[in-house]
């Protein structure tokens, strides 16, 4: 005859499974990634490779190999304008736009699987402050169109984009195809100059520093008056007066 505290308790191997999959449990392995991956960068400081310059590759598979590790750096916190200055000088600008362009929707794509399988259950109720919340609301809502809008701006960093993204309740299509569209124009101006670093007075390198600098400064600004706005706060509804004469009733 079984015992009855044996049969009303479940099995160590399912409590343990609860807890290791539990919300609080999963985002304590994200924070844990994160912070490898910022040591990591920290102690190999990959900004080396492009600054001491790296040997001419060729062929589809350094492509492809590009690619993928520059998906998993970008994944990893190193900064995608050094990446894709990297894929100009390798690989020039008709090879090295495709390969930082996917390897940005690949990058992206981590991160946003990260937070949404990790984060996004621990992470959704303590969503309270008015700009997490209206960061919520507009991904959740206009997913697509909010991503590029978020792409287009030098000024939001990519990797806070994607796990804000991934706690809201955003699709994963609209999420892709905002990311591989949306940063486009500023990775091929990265691009361009990376391509052209061997003659800064080039006119496409020129060209491609101008429109770094010109977004640059136009993102500072919209991220100031939007600043601006969110510390004035919303407009207070108007309460109805309590001294308003009811119309007689016939």
């Amino acid at each position: 005859m079984l015992d009855p505290v044996d049969r009303s308790s479940p099995g160590l191997t399912v409590r343990c499974t609860r807890v290791l999959l539990s919300p609080w449990s999963r985002l304590s392995l994200l924070v844990v990634l994160l912070a490898c991956a910022g040591t990591a960068v920290l102690v190999y400081e990959p900004q080396r490779l492009v600054a001491a310059g790296w040997p001419q590759l060729s062929g589809g598979v350094a492509l492809v190999l590009f690619t993928a590790g520059y998906g998993v750096c970008t994944a990893a916190f190193v900064p995608r304008p050094l990446l894709s200055l990297a894929a100009g000088a390798l690989f020039g600008t008709q090879l090295g736009l495709p390969a930082a362009i996917g390897g940005s929707v690949l990058g992206g794509a981590i991160t946003f699987g990260l937070g949404r399988f990790l984060g996004q259950d621990a992470l959704r109720p303590l969503l309270r402050g008015r700009w997490l919340t209206m960061a919520d609301r507009q991904l959740s809502r206009h997913g697509f169109r909010s991503m590029m809008a978020l792409r287009l701006f030098p000024g939001v960093p990519f990797q806070a984009a994607n796990y804000v993204a991934a706690v809201s309740r955003m699709g994963w299509g609209p999420f892709l195809l905002a990311t591989g569209l949306g940063t486009i124009p500023n990775t091929a101006a990265y691009v361009v100059a990376g391509s052209e670093a061997g003659s800064p007075t080039s006119p496409a390198f020129l060209i491609a520093m101008g429109f770094i600098v010109l977004t640059g400064v136009a993102a500072a600004i919209v991220a100031w008056r939007k600043r601006h706005r969110l510390r004035s706060g919303p407009a207070k509804p108007e309460t109805p007066t309590e001294d308003r004469i009811p119309e007689p009733v016939a």
